[in-house]
């Protein structure tokens, strides 16, 4: 990307705009508008005629550098979602990463809902995931290099 790591950080850890750049998430109430490390939001999520929620805690928030957050639902992990913000010799290059949490106990139950809620079978959800990342990724770039201001 074309744009300095501070602004392409501010960019993804602005956690309520996540409506705009994610093709899922279509609203995101968290009590800061950048949430520190520990805080938690609530992302809500639609594809097609699923909708669901999840309850999120931010793991990593280190400006300029990573933001990430582990994903819950009704007490069951999920999943871990992270961006991390890696500088080149002109801008930096933003990467988007997804681990799978359902796992161990609680894993069946959490597949069983991910399918009802989400409408994606466990052998989709990896290509559906980056599919959306790709979306999500094009859309931060976007508003990232839009932003202007000094580099």
């Amino acid at each position: 990307m074309n744009a300095p790591a501070a602004r392409v950080y501010a960019t993804v850890a602005r956690i309520r705009d996540m409506r705009r750049w994610s093709p899922e998430c279509w609203a995101v109430v968290s009590r800061r508008a950048m949430p520190r490390t520990g805080d938690r939001f609530v992302g809500f999520n639609r594809r097609g005629p699923w909708v669901w929620f999840t309850s999120c805690r931010v793991v990593r928030a280190e400006p300029g550098r990573e933001f990430a957050f582990k994903v819950a639902s009704f007490g069951l992990p999920i999943a871990l979602w992270g961006y991390r913000v890696e500088p080149r010799n002109e801008g930096v290059e933003l990467v988007e990463y997804w681990e799978d949490l359902r796992r161990g106990r609680g894993a069946k139950a959490a597949e069983f809902l991910g399918r009802a809620f989400t409408g994606t079978p466990p052998q989709e959800r990896a290509g559906v995931n980056r599919a959306g990342m790709r979306t999500t990724l094009h859309r931060i770039r976007h508003a990232a290099e839009q932003q202007g201001g000094p580099r």
